[in-house]
């Protein structure tokens, strides 16, 4: 069969797999052929791989004041070697009424946004395509009545093995009067797309989730937070969402006790996850960065480079490709810094300062509800043409 004129089947694939999303979601409706070469499951997959080859971007999630004084959240796609960026036009009713909504990661061309209290949503910008998740199953009291609850972490990644997008939650819990800043226990619970619902995992915190600016990191099959163990060390903790078991992660030598006057942000850097150490304060900034260079080892860690002093800069984002790092400025507006040449650029990218907080993204036509039908990477299905 002919697809276009006498131009060859394997070419028009080609010519498809470079196209975007939204003008795939446009070509699906030409005829019902190009519709089931389009929502093929290979195709999908074989499309995700060649942006994650060639067209990853940098997602910025940020807030603005309307003019009539209200915070209202923007979603922004950074491309290209000029820092051109394009505003998304995402229509979702939870994203216009909480300006607080947090971007909680990025897998696939899916990403997770959370008020951090009862609404978690997962949608496909590129698509439009979203959906809101179903009320946790954990309670919001306990049966003790001196102990109160709280929602102190949030994950998002895929599970290669069942090909499912999970959410993983930790609701910890304190006794009202006892002033603790450590919780008296914590319970999890799992969302996944194959069953649609939440259910409760055995397992034991073993740290305790604490917030640190720019550091919630999904890599390596498992998401990462900051956190401290019971004796006050700083570490990182991360939860398979294979195996769904969590694993405290030291940090650096040097860093022990928690320190008010450092921030630490975590980011991958190179296919490996990078530590940045920074002062909380200060008109002049000095950013030093740790790669552990096998992961979860950590003698492995490596301090390979320091930024700076810098000035009008407040904190790290992303790494953006091997050699440039974007980072949030003092009065809220995005700055790059070139590894190589040392030079910073202010982008004209402006927020609420603080606001600012980013991803690496691709482009994609994979479903929020279809994540358990995509194909292994290995699988080598044809269309049957």
């Amino acid at each position: 069969m002919e697809v276009i004129g006498d131009l060859p089947r394997e070419l028009f694939l080609e010519i498809l797999l470079r196209l975007p999303a939204e003008s795939l979601m446009r070509c699906k409706y030409v005829c019902k052929y190009w519709h089931s070469i389009i929502t093929n499951p290979k195709f999908i997959q074989l499309h995700l791989n060649y942006n994650y080859n060639n067209n990853v971007c940098v997602l910025l999630k940020r807030c603005l004041v309307t003019c009539l004084g209200q915070k209202e959240n923007l979603l922004s796609l950074v491309c290209g070697n000029g820092f051109s960026f394009v505003n998304l036009d995402v229509d979702l009713s939870l994203y216009r009424k909480e300006p607080c909504l947090q971007l909680l990661g990025h897998c696939d061309g899916i990403i997770c946004l959370s008020n951090y209290r009862d609404y978690i949503l997962l949608c496909n910008p590129a698509t439009r395509e979203s959906m809101l998740l179903p009320e946790s199953r954990l309670p919001c009291y306990h049966s003790i009545r001196s102990l109160i609850s709280q929602t102190t972490g949030l994950g998002f990644g895929y599970d290669a093995k069942s090909h499912c997008f999970k959410v993983v939650r930790i609701v910890s819990y304190w006794e009202e009067l006892r002033g603790s800043n450590l919780p008296h226990f914590s319970r999890v619970e799992v969302y996944s797309t194959g069953t649609d619902s939440w259910k409760e995992i055995n397992v034991t915190v073993p740290a305790h989730v604490r917030y640190s600016p720019c550091f919630e990191t999904y890599f390596n099959g498992a998401f990462h937070w900051y956190a401290m163990d019971d004796n006050g060390n700083e570490v990182i903790l991360s939860f398979n969402m294979g195996n769904e078991e969590f694993q405290v992660i030291p940090m650096p030598s040097f860093i022990s006790k928690h320190d008010h006057s450092i921030c630490s942000s975590l980011l991958v850097w190179n296919d490996c996850i990078a530590l940045v150490i920074y002062p909380e304060r200060g008109i002049e900034k000095s950013f030093e960065i740790f790669v552990m260079k096998e992961y979860g080892v950590k003698e492995s860690w490596t301090n390979v480079l320091t930024i700076g002093p810098l000035t009008r800069v407040e904190r790290p984002l992303v790494f953006r490709k091997n050699d440039e790092i974007l980072m949030e400025g003092s009065h809220g507006q995005m700055m790059s810094y070139n590894l190589r040449n040392k030079e910073v650029k202010d982008l004209q990218i402006y927020g609420i300062p603080k606001s600012f907080s980013t991803l690496a993204y691709v482009n994609s036509l994979v479903s929020v509800e279809g994540g358990n039908q995509m194909l292994d990477q290995r699988d080598n299905t044809d269309f049957g043409w």
